[in-house]
């Protein structure tokens, strides 16, 4: 057994509500184990299955959010197998432990595997790394129920409208908490094929009862594998107290085992997100056609428009407008801004009453002051665009600090690299920038200068005063008809 941990930037565990705290310290020790071990051969893919990514985060990374709102990051074992390292790697800033299961022989062999780090616990509460739904609220309540019916194994069990492909729960009688056994589809009869109550896979242990009998599972089984689920028999045969909870929801325990599962599991976080927001009074059109993480955090009436991607950690104000088509990611959007159609966004800042699009393109570092514009086929990197300041048409602006007030026109490029190094353009306040114009890096326009159309500016420009740098115009009158004249020859 391996174990490893990283830091955390996690919350700790809630101290709210009885469903969300953790004992405290005189009350039972609880851990939470996370299987993760398996390869997710049916997804046909190199990633490991825990690491897919579904509203916006690993699978796993959902899992962990819930446990640790249950017990804090210190008391929760990501079990690991395939690709371990990538899922450590992945997972580290979450600040839970990781237990290897070198060679991956079933879910009960995972809870062997991990006895030296949960023998020092009461209760181990153990959840599917793959089954991103579940929630903080039905793990406490489960952890609650097992803690009230004194139970030796408690599962968490859900009613299906098709069980097919599911254990079946097994209780000694309708009424009754116990749980006499797990049958699973293979082995079901008839009249067991009929009951829509399944198990889950999440379970709630008592550590000292889990252990002392774990011995007991058998591989004498088609895959030759240790099931988690045979410990309802091993503990019901040495007359320990097995019992089931059912949730409510059921969608919240199924997992993603197929391309086609995580798609609708995706789509079912995603449409929760836009009820949620639209609940904290943000207007969604059209919600089934946006893709919004979990972490974006949008102000009261805003509204977002169809086929909008509000991705990662991205933040927008109260009273924003943002159009079809546009693409955000880590941004920080003041209030009051105009984000026109088909923009993308990424680690920007704009600020109050910005405006920009379409078709802008902010990369990051772009700090759009307020009030300012970025129009239609601007591109920015690491500049800082002053208030009121406006760059509306086809520009090039990176490496650049620019100040109030001041018109970049069309086509302005700022040329801050020279083949090995980046270099940086001050633009002061007041700046008239003309169409087309060049401004090789490094170099300061002063305030209240003029840039000439056309011009190609490599050395510092005044305060107040005209730069131009254009070759000079020459015409040479009749060239194109007698060019013209000697192609006919």
């Amino acid at each position: 057994m391996k174990k490893s941990k990283g830091g955390s930037s996690f919350p700790a565990a809630s101290s709210q509500g009885r469903t969300s705290s953790h004992p405290d310290s005189s009350g039972p020790r609880v851990a939470v184990a996370i299987m993760a071990a398996g390869k997710g051969t049916r997804l046909k893919s190199q990633l490991p299955k825990v690491l897919h990514e579904v509203g916006g985060k690993p699978l796993l990374e959902h899992v962990i959010r819930a446990a640790v709102r249950i017990v804090p990051a210190k008391d929760v074992y990501a079990i690991i197998g395939h690709e371990a390292d990538r899922v450590r790697a992945a997972l580290a800033h979450t600040g839970v432990n990781f237990v290897l299961q070198a060679e991956q022989r079933g879910t009960g062999h995972a809870l062997m595997v991990a006895r030296e780090a949960l023998s020092g616990y009461d209760h181990v509460i153990v959840l599917s790394g793959d089954a991103p739904l579940i929630t903080w609220e039905t793990i406490g309540r489960l952890r609650n129920f097992h803690l009230e019916e004194q139970a030796a194994m408690t599962l968490l069990s859900a009613d299906l409208e098709n069980p097919t492909g599911y254990g079946r729960v097994l209780r000694k009688t309708v009424r009754s908490a116990e749980v006499r056994g797990i049958v699973e589809e293979k082995a079901a009869s008839a009249p067991q094929k009929k009951i829509r109550e399944i198990n889950s896979g999440f379970y709630v242990f008592a550590v000292k009862e889990l252990y002392g009998s774990i011995g007991q599972l058998s591989t004498a089984n088609p895959h030759h594998e240790y099931y988690l689920t045979d410990m309802a028999e091993v503990l019901g045969k040495a007359r320990q107290r097995v019992v089931a909870w059912k949730t409510a929801n059921a969608s919240e325990v199924l997992g993603g085992n197929t391309r086609a599962e995580l798609a609708d599991i995706d789509q079912q976080m995603r449409l929760a997100k836009c009820r949620q927001l639209m609940a904290d009074g943000v207007t969604v059109f059209y919600p089934a056609t946006c893709v919004i993480d979990a972490d974006v955090e949008i102000a009261p009436d805003t509204v977002i428009e169809p086929y909008v991607q509000l991705l990662g950690k991205t933040r927008i104000g109260t009273a924003c407008r943002v159009r079809s088509y546009c693409v955000i990611r880590d941004s920080e959007i003041g209030d009051g801004v105009i984000v026109r159609p088909g923009c993308v966004m990424e680690e920007a800042r704009l600020g109050t009453g910005a405006v920009v699009g379409p078709y802008s393109h902010l990369r990051p570092g772009s700090e759009i002051g307020e009030g300012a514009h970025v129009g239609n086929f601007v591109e920015t990197k690491k500049i800082k665009l002053g208030k009121g300041s406006k760059a509306n048409h086809l520009t090039y602006l990176g490496d650049a600090d620019i100040g109030a007030g001041v018109n970049i026109g069309a086509g302005t490029i700022t040329c801050n690299y020279d083949g090995v190094h980046k270099h940086k353009t001050v633009i002061d306040d007041g700046v008239f920038i003309g169409s087309d114009s060049t401004l090789v890096a490094p170099v300061r326009v002063g305030k209240g200068a003029y840039v000439a159309a056309a011009s190609c500016i490599t050395d510092d420009v005044p305060e107040d005063a005209l730069a131009l740098g254009r070759a000079r115009q020459i015409v040479k009158e009749g060239w194109a008809r007698e060019k013209r004249a000697a192609r006919r020859k």
